[in-house]
């Protein structure tokens, strides 16, 4: 039977290797581990390090996203202003 390790234990573990306070092999003894596993979790997590400074093509589109609708609500705002400031002048209204 395989042995099934959760994601926070395998990055618990990794983070004891790149610590390298103990060797590879004291860490296979310690969790029961082979060392090709070990191994493998570390190469796993140094290439996908760089992922984690990223932003996500989902973080990205979110942002534009607000972006447009801020220029939009920002148009929007101007036009009323300008509308306001017109009728103020044409209707002798006194609007604060």
């Amino acid at each position: 039977m395989r042995k099934s390790y959760t994601a926070q234990r395998k990055a618990k573990i990794v983070q004891e290797i790149l610590r390298e306070e103990k060797s590879l092999s004291e860490l296979s003894t310690q969790y029961g581990i082979h060392i090709t596993q070990l191994r493998k979790w570390k190469q796993i997590a140094l290439e996908g390090l760089p992922s984690l400074f990223e932003r996500s093509k989902k973080e990205k589109a979110v942002e534009r996203k607000r972006e447009e609708e801020r220029e939009n609500l920002y148009a929007e705002i101007g036009r009323l202003t300008t509308q306001l400031n017109w009728l103020k002048k044409k209707g002798g209204f006194d609007i604060e």
